[in-house]
């Protein structure tokens, strides 16, 4: 097994090697390490030979397949393929997705139409909106203090965070409201008063009061997603409130995506305990399940963790994820519209991985690469076909 700085590097190159920017040297030490592990790797299946876009992310696949394999085999069945991966292959550089239709389990095509136009991923940025309206751009705000009222210090670190500190724990900070919020293709992390941590999705909005005290509560109210890591406070219960529910812990790290052009509000627990309320509807969920709340009822499910928290460690990890959902998933990263043909059902689902941190078209050609859609880009329009 390679040294830790060995897989480091392999890593990195493998990236540039997805974008066209490896060097000489890189390149040499890529292809000394690909030919002493080259019969390790699969051979293709029929049709794929002719596909240099294929072969191109496949021996990137198998490159942190190797880099990264400690454990035991895994299998994952593509229609009509057969192939094994350690089991860390499903963390790709470039992306390697395939599909199931469950009305027509199609076969792979070779043909990938390649996108022509780019957008540039989402960054981290959101706007924080003070008691009195202000509006203070956290992307164009200098590292230090922003502000110091009734009591209370923010700040934005040097990392970006956005750091409260209570300086009076007096009364005068009550009904001071802020609310921090993130357009399509914006990222941020917020540490509250209390020392809990934030990180809001695009899309999301996250209200909340200086004091982070209501009533003995500790207090917020999000639209969109966020991923909560609670300070623990046995004496003020922190109490998440969406449009169709509340969620109550102590002191937990969970996941709640309540935007609304999804169908249901999802709340997932990674650790600890979390307590889920819509109504007279009432469950407690437990490390790795997740609550389904549609608004008229309130369902408990095991979840692949990966495919929810993704967004936060800067991937899109789609392991089964309807392919619809994923594309609302890339459409608000990307800030980009997504137009379906009459042609694409509603039932296909998308397997794999993809680095947030690469372009629209890199994202889109490794889609295309499974061979059952095609994509059509058109300013910040996504025109999907079968």
């Amino acid at each position: 097994m390679e040294q830790e700085s060995d897989i480091k590097l392999l890593r990195e190159i493998a990236h540039k090697l997805r974008a066209g920017t490896v060097s000489d040297q890189e390149q040499a030490y890529f292809d000394k390490w690909y030919m002493q592990h080259k019969d390790e790797l699969l051979e293709l299946p029929e049709g794929y030979a002719s596909n240099p876009l294929v072969i191109r992310d496949r021996m990137h696949d198998n490159l942190l397949a190797q880099v990264n394999a400690e454990n035991a085999v895994k299998t994952f069945q593509i229609p009509g393929i057969w192939w094994k991966s350690a089991a860390a292959a499903v963390l790709l550089v470039g992306g390697l997705f395939f599909f199931i239709n469950k009305d027509q389990p199609g076969t792979v095509k070779p043909d990938v139409a390649f996108v022509q136009e780019d957008i540039a991923p989402g960054r981290q940025s959101a706007t924080l909106t003070l008691a009195d309206g202000k509006k203070i751009m956290l992307s164009d705000a200098v590292n230090g203090e922003l502000i110091e009222e009734a009591g209370v210090s923010i700040t934005k670190a040097a990392d970006g965070q956005l750091v409260y500190e209570m300086k009076d724990k007096g009364q005068s900070a009550q009904n001071k409201i802020n609310t921090l919020s993130t357009a399509n293709g914006e990222t941020y992390r917020l540490r509250l008063p209390d020392g809990s941590l934030v990180w809001l999705n695009a899309a999301s909005s996250l209200t909340y009061a200086f004091s982070l005290n209501e009533r003995g509560e500790r207090r917020v109210k999000l639209s969109g997603e966020a991923y909560f890591e609670i300070a623990k406070d046995k004496a003020h219960p922190f109490v998440v409130s969406t449009n169709r529910q509340e969620v109550h812990v102590l002191g937990t790290h969970f996941n709640v995506n309540s935007y609304s052009d999804e169908p249901v509000t999802a709340t997932t627990l990674l650790e600890g305990s979390v307590k889920v309320v819509s109504g007279k509807n009432t469950e407690v969920l437990k490390p790795g399940q997740q609550a389904i709340n549609s608004g008229n009822s309130l369902a408990v499910n095991k979840v692949e963790l990966d495919n929810v928290v993704d967004w936060k460690s800067g991937e899109f990890y789609l392991n089964h994820v309807n392919f619809k959902l994923a594309m609302r998933k890339i459409a608000r990263w990307y800030d980009v519209e997504v137009i379906y043909n009459a042609s694409v059902p509603d039932d296909m689902e998308i397997g794999g991985w993809v680095s947030r941190t690469e372009k629209l078209s890199s994202v889109l050609k490794s889609i295309e690469s499974a061979g059952l859609v095609k994509f059509k880009v058109e300013g910040r329009k996504i025109y999907v076909t079968k």
